[in-house]
């Protein structure tokens, strides 16, 4: 099956226009680095196996320097360094600096009109007699999934029925019979997190559906058709259904132009007459560099530590959001930690997986390798619980100390809910170079 690749960004529009802002030639460089990108990503997928295809797309992004190729390309790049779980690379490769904005409210920091609570606990009270949910994400920062994973237990409990994601293909027809996505689900699925966030939904015994558009449409007529989907799919013949959507980005904006016509949460409003709550979890977020911070996040983290997914709530329980009259509120989500091997503290969800120590030596010397465990019941074919590469070349030391390093001078950790899982090395060259079964336990901490 073809792959239908993600229209780029809104983000990514605006990032491109402000770059390009003056240049006559501008346009004609947007158009020639977006083919060129999906040129490549298209190449890339040939070849068998993640971690070649992301050795032939990062070698595309260090040969080509263009500020047109680097903001486009860089996006793609991101995505697939997710799937490996190279999330700082990720953030690296396309981020977003969350920069003063005309529409932003005035600072919840002033005065002690605001308190910070626990976002899990203002979401499960906001969404108790809503009909629909709307989480949204930034599509290179999987960070902005986890609070989506952690919430889905509770929002069954309060009586929510369908979990409907954007990137999931409605061909993938055996999605619920086998209960985990394949690369055949979708596109950002790859990425282990989000499969994690649909295999949760499916446990849970939400009805998990697809509203991506069927056809090529793009802008307003795509955002239509997504929205005219997610009526039809959920609401049309079970009118008594709730709903939680998980969206990219401004998706689910509630008020003002998107693309030049109305987001899908706009028209969904229209064609459902249901106002849905509208959850941001972009632009409150940590980044690589503090640098690109929003101004307010800055400030929260200097007040305190900030140690969970938080909203703020005025005295009378109404959340801030960011940006009033489009989003109902603004999750802000803490700055990560890291283990001893560098990982994201992140990718425990919440404290529902832990962190499994991984010994370089499964890959038996062949360097750069890609560790994945899958659920002992999962076939072959599934999106690993999660996975990571080591090995690759690090550019803090010399080539020299880059040959010279060992199996035995590498060791990583794999974040995993307790359980029964296989554990795989694969090479380079998509070879399966060892095999083990392994058992996750609550008290798993090894040194």
């Amino acid at each position: 099956m073809r792959t239908r690749l993600p229209v780029l960004t809104t983000a990514a529009v605006l990032l491109l226009a402000a770059a390009g802002a003056g240049a006559a030639s501008w346009k004609e460089q947007q158009i020639a680095a977006a083919e060129k990108s999906e040129s490549i990503l298209r190449q890339a997928e040939k070849v068998r196996g993640l971690l070649a295809q992301y050795q032939i797309l990062r070698a595309a992004y260090v040969a080509d320097e263009g500020k047109a190729f680097r903001l486009i390309f860089g996006q793609y790049l991101s995505w697939h360094q997710t799937y490996l779980g190279l999330h700082d690379e990720a953030q690296r490769s396309f981020s977003i600096q969350q920069i003063p904005e005309k529409q932003d409210a005035p600072s919840p920091l002033e005065g002690d009109a605001w308190t910070l609570q626990p976002a899990a606990d203002v979401v499960a009270r906001l969404a108790a007699n809503e009909r629909a949910v709307f989480f949204n994400e930034a599509h290179n920062a999987a960070i902005t999934r986890s609070f989506t994973v952690a919430m889905l237990p509770r929002l069954r409990e309060l009586g929510y029925t369908h979990f409907a994601a954007e990137t999931l293909y409605e061909t993938d027809k055996d999605l619920a019979r086998r209960g985990y996505v394949n690369e055949e689900s979708g596109f950002y699925t790859r990425e282990p997190v989000y499969a994690e966030m649909v295999r949760t939904a499916l446990k849970l015994g939400f009805t998990v559906v697809a509203y991506e558009a069927d056809s090529e449409a793009v802008g307003d007529a795509r955002e239509r058709e997504q929205a005219r989907n997610l009526y039809t799919r959920v609401f049309k013949n079970n009118p008594q259904a709730r709903v939680v959507v998980n969206a990219g980005y401004a998706h689910i904006v509630e008020s003002g132009k998107y693309l030049g016509g109305a987001s899908m949460a706009q028209h969904f409003r229209k064609i459902a007459h249901i106002d849905p709550l509208t959850l941001e979890q972009t632009m409150m977020m940590p980044h690589d560099e503090a640098v690109q911070d929003h101004p307010y996040y800055r400030a929260l983290l200097a007040r305190g530590p900030l140690t969970q997914p938080s909203i703020l709530v005025d005295r009378d329980g109404k959340p801030w959001s960011l940006r009033e009259g489009q989003y109902d509120a603004s999750v802000i989500l803490p700055p990560y930690a890291r283990e001893k091997s560098g990982r994201q503290s992140w990718l425990s969800l919440g404290g529902a997986r832990v962190p499994y120590n991984v010994d370089g030596e499964i890959c038996r010397s062949r360097m750069p390798c890609l560790l994945e465990a899958r659920y002992a019941g999962d076939g072959d074919d599934a999106v690993p619980a999660d996975r990571i590469v080591i090995g690759l070349p690090d550019a803090k030391i010399s080539d020299l100390e880059n040959r010279l390093r060992t199996t035995d001078d590498i060791q990583t950790d794999l974040y995993l809910r307790p359980g029964r899982y296989r554990l795989r090395a694969i090479s380079a060259e998509n070879q399966v170079i060892s095999t083990q079964n392994i058992n996750v336990s609550n008290r798993e901490r090894q040194p």
